[in-house]
């Protein structure tokens, strides 16, 4: 059986005052992911063209322990607190998987 990667999509809405903060913090998160965590697969942050301060986070992970291991990583822990404090309302996740 081919194994199972774990994806999410994350949509945040941005503070409007908060959103160069926002942007530069997921930046050094993306790059932190992918010089430290080669089991994540992808990690991009999207800005929608119809709304500057709605976001997507899309990550795909090689199996659920590399995402638990993202998950609990120093760098995630120091880095999204400060994310969270630059949203306007509640993060939603939606979690995903996909078979290689």
């Amino acid at each position: 059986m081919a194994t199972t990667a774990k994806s999410f999509i994350a949509t945040l809405r941005v503070l409007p005052e908060k959103r160069a903060e926002f942007i530069a913090l997921q930046t050094e998160l993306k790059h932190l992911v992918f010089a430290h965590e080669p089991d994540a697969l992808v990690y991009e942050l999207m800005q929608a063209d119809s709304d500057e301060n709605l976001f997507y986070v899309v990550a795909t992970f090689k199996d659920d322990a590399a995402f638990e291991h993202h998950m609990h990583i120093d760098f995630h822990d120091r880095l999204v607190p400060p994310v969270l404090a630059c949203l306007a309302a509640d993060m939603e996740l939606q979690f995903f998987r996909s078979y290689q």
